[in-house]
């Protein structure tokens, strides 16, 4: 029984973070916006405005629930739950310091990247099950787009498993953690060793990675559906694509798994690429600034500062890049990323063999 209510207090407390996460951002985003835009964004519900998301999703999640008279009611129901579920599982795996993630998956790669596939069927049912044409079309054009774009993406972070040569995402920031060799002290505690710091992560380790992260930046954008890429939801087209007849709570569970998706691509990219809860801080004889960097707080605080940063930039793209067309987007997706995320993979077997070894 203890076991379970584990589970369940996990699961709360991540669910809860994930709220908080979307309050912060979506606040963040509409001053990001504001200075981007050269005006003062939300200022009026408590200071400066913070209080202004929290009521904006007070109000929202009190709206009557309205399924329209033609729509398939079983998929308009489930869809906003399976888009949700389908990234909120992926969580599960994520490492956000030494020894402290919610399952040690040793294919946790592999399942946070298969999990986030799901998202695409929540998306087709929402289309579908609406009856309406603009949300058909808006959730044809995600599911084509989310398609696609799995590939360099997928492409991009199989480069980077060649080098560190796992899928335990919990392995791959050890790996990170050290540039030469690493020691175990005992049970799940590894010491730093080596200069370490930020040359030990993966694309200083391997310099093609870089690339390969930048590949993989873009594609998780375009899966998303984040500007330049949200033509899925282009307003001025579809008034707002798959989830046009949604209200209420239902809304509020396609628009958290939104911003949820936001920060776990960019944890993903974090964890395999940027060192995880490694500190960017060498370890030098001198100064031995990652022996006092280390360990659970310090870890969560590199790796949710990694993640922040990286969330603040695609909301950066997001008001200073023009949409692309459909036409635009598959072109960069199968004629320039996915050659070039197949170049980092043949440079890392390249790598492995001859530099590594």
């Amino acid at each position: 029984m203890a076991f379970y209510l584990t589970y369940l207090l996990i699961g709360a407390l991540l669910f809860g973070f994930v709220a908080g996460f979307t309050l912060f951002a979506v606040y963040s985003e509409r001053k990001i916006a504001g200075f981007v835009q050269d005006r003062l964004g939300p200022m009026e519900t408590g200071r400066y405005g913070s209080l202004q998301t929290l009521a904006d999703i007070l109000k929202l999640i009190q709206k009557e629930y309205i399924t329209p008279t033609a729509a398939d009611k079983v998929l308009f129901a489930a869809a906003p739950v399976i888009i949700f579920l389908a990234v909120f599982l992926g969580f599960a795996v994520m490492p956000w310091a030494p020894d402290m993630a919610p399952s040690g998956l040793y294919l946790g790669l592999f399942f946070v990247v298969a999990i986030i596939s799901v998202d695409a069927v929540g998306l087709l049912m929402a289309g579908w099950g609406s009856n309406n044409k603009f949300s058909l079309l808006g959730s044809m054009r995600a599911v084509a787009q989310i398609v696609s774009y799995e590939i360099p993406s997928g492409l991009a972070l199989i480069a980077a498993v060649m080098i560190t040569q796992t899928l335990d995402l919990r392995e791959i920031v050890i790996n990170q953690g050290i540039q030469t060799t690493q020691t175990p002290l005992f049970a799940g505690i590894w010491e730093v060793t080596g200069i370490g710091g930020l040359f030990a992560w993966n694309v200083f380790q391997a310099p093609h990675l870089l690339l390969a992260y930048v590949i993989f930046f873009i594609a998780s954008l375009a899966e998303c559906n984040r500007a330049p890429f949200d033509i899925p939801e282009a307003e001025s087209e579809l008034v707002g694509g798959y989830h046009t007849e949604y209200g209420g709570l239902r809304f509020a569970f396609i628009f958290l798994a939104e911003y949820a998706m936001m920060f776990l691509v960019a944890m993903i990219g974090v964890v395999v690429f940027l060192g995880g809860w490694n500190t960017p801080l060498p370890n030098i004889d001198v100064m031995k600034l990652a022996d006092w960097t280390t360990g659970l707080v310090w870890g969560i605080f590199w790796t949710l500062s990694k993640t922040l940063l990286i969330v603040g930039i695609q909301m950066w793209i997001r008001w200073t890049l023009p949409r692309l067309r459909a036409d635009q987007l598959m072109s960069l997706c199968w004629k320039v990323l996915t050659p070039l995320a197949f170049l980092c993979m043949a440079m890392s077997g390249i790598w492995r063999v001859w530099v590594m070894v």
